[in-house]
């Protein structure tokens, strides 16, 4: 997968990073002379110019690119970089930072946006998923098919302990991706029992969430 971030300050450089790691091809947009440090990534492509300008970005050949990350400390910068990749260049998936929490009801797809990342509504889900046990926490939402991550943790007293996954009435717009059980990330199969503590990770729709609570007795 071939993947630009637009941003090559802390954040950027840690995302190309992490995806290097992933053998993916990354190429770093930055405007910022003084962070143009392509020494400190080596082995991603870099880009010295303004991500907000079409010939750049034409010149970087982003069209060939399946993602674009939005990842500058401006929230303005962001939108535009994810616009003019969606709607020039048509850029298969567009994911942008945002950085004041005030602005994230303007990171939909009206902007090209796919995915908002925002770190303060991350880390308050995480405080919630880490403190909250028989109860769905919303991890993250997903714009461009308006559908959520949610978790919720197994208490040790569950009556579900021991019933099998096929065992849950869920609803249509609702599955069960993956359960978190210790150190395993399990794939539920039909036949798979669950556990007191099992974490359940679901896609649902947000107006299928209290029929989820709903089946799992909650």
């Amino acid at each position: 997968m071939r993947v630009a971030i637009a941003g090559a300050g802390a954040v950027g450089r840690s995302i190309a990073m992490e995806l290097i790691d992933g053998r993916h091809q990354v190429m770093l947009i930055e405007r910022e002379v003084d962070q143009f440090e392509p020494q400190i990534v080596d082995q991603a492509d870099w880009v010295l110019g303004d991500a907000c300008e079409v010939s750049i970005l034409e010149e970087s050949g982003i069209e060939q690119c399946d993602v674009v990350i939005a990842a500058t400390g401006d929230d303005k910068v962001n939108l535009v970089v994810s616009l003019l990749a969606k709607t020039e260049f048509a850029v298969p998936r567009v994911v942008a930072r945002v950085n004041n929490p005030a602005n994230e009801w303007l990171f939909n797809d009206a902007w090209g946006v796919d995915v908002a990342v925002s770190t303060p509504r991350m880390l308050a889900a995480m405080v919630e998923e880490a403190v909250s046990v028989g109860d769905l926490v919303r991890l993250m939402t997903f714009r461009q098919s308006q559908t959520n991550l949610v978790e919720l943790t197994l208490p040790q007293e569950t009556p579900l302990a021991g019933k099998a996954v096929s065992d849950l009435a869920l609803p249509r717009d609702a599955a069960l991706v993956t359960i978190l059980r210790g150190d395993r990330v399990i794939v539920p199969t039909p036949e798979d029992p669950l556990e007191p503590g099992d974490e359940l990770l679901f896609v649902a729709t947000s107006d299928v969430e209290p029929e989820i609570r709903a089946a799992l007795g909650y």
